[in-house]
């Protein structure tokens, strides 16, 4: 099996200001680490390479020190990494995105092998939008099945694979041919932190570098700026809240205890109360 996943170097989260100014992402200073949701779907096609052979393949788009990021999935355990990087990709929204990485995952697949899967995670922790997954399983004309909890079987012989797909109403187990997309959710696996050997290899590994002609991007107008119809306004912290955590005295017992918090929330919100009598109306 060829299994790519796709990857971004993102700001850690945890570390991220914002200019009290310009109202901006401040990111001069700010580490950057692999986006923990692709971190899951890397370790799943890791499993799924060491089930039924085969490699993986590590894409990114970004600027040359995302090769750090790409280097680190190579310790981890992947096969082959490639890093898309271009001046005209600056500035791209997740329509030029999925465009950049489609094309090149097509150029992949011409020069290692057609991928049977492409993982992507559900979404990054710097723009949430979880667009990109989908998007490129549309340019590649490809099944997608998004928000996978856990993947239950696969058969290549058969070109099938079966997923626990989680959403709202619980739980959906779907059956699909190959290839297809997944996005995969947070804690779906353990991550593994990779062999001795992996590390040594990474560490002396040559990271494929693309421009957009390497990839085969004839029409750079669907690339960078250009390329991107949506437009980021403002960025900007959310204000602190006014009101402050009010303390509810318990009464004696556990039910006096109940009665008295009920009763405080029926107060503040007394839109609550009638909604919760309407809907104990409905049943």
């Amino acid at each position: 099996m060829h299994i790519l996943v796709c990857i971004k170097q993102v700001p850690d989260s945890a570390q991220i200001r914002i200019n009290p100014v310009t109202q901006t992402i401040m990111r001069q200073g700010v580490p950057t680490i692999i986006n923990p949701y692709d971190l899951f779907s890397l370790e799943e096609a890791l499993r799924l390479r060491d089930s039924f052979g085969g490699e993986v393949t590590v894409l990114t788009m970004g600027p040359p020190m995302a090769a750090d990021s790409l280097r680190k999935t190579l310790a981890i355990g992947a096969d082959r990494a490639v890093l898309l990087t271009d001046r005209s990709f600056a500035g791209s929204d997740t329509l030029a995105t999925s465009y950049a990485l489609a094309q090149a995952i097509r150029k992949i697949g011409e020069l290692f092998g057609k991928p049977d899967l492409v993982f992507a995670g559900k979404q990054t922790i710097d723009g949430d939008t979880a667009q990109v997954g989908p998007g490129v399983a549309k340019r590649l004309d490809l099944l997608q099945l998004t928000y996978v909890a856990k993947i239950v079987e696969c058969d290549p012989d058969k070109r099938e694979i079966i997923v626990e797909r989680r959403s709202e109403g619980g739980v959906h187990v779907l059956k699909t041919k190959l290839p297809c997309l997944i996005t995969m959710m947070e804690g779906s696996n353990v991550v593994r932190r990779g062999a001795m050997n992996d590390a040594l290899r990474a560490a002396r590994a040559e990271i494929g570098t693309w421009s957009a002609k390497d990839a085969g991007i004839e029409d750079i107008a669907k690339c960078g700026l250009k390329g991107s119809p949506t437009v980021v306004k403002k960025v900007f912290a959310p204000p602190p809240r006014s009101e402050r955590a009010i303390l509810v005295e318990p009464g004696d017992t556990a039910s006096q205890a109940a009665e008295s918090l009920i009763d405080t929330l029926f107060k503040r919100q007394p839109a609550l109360e009638q909604d919760l009598i309407k809907s104990a109306a409905e049943f």
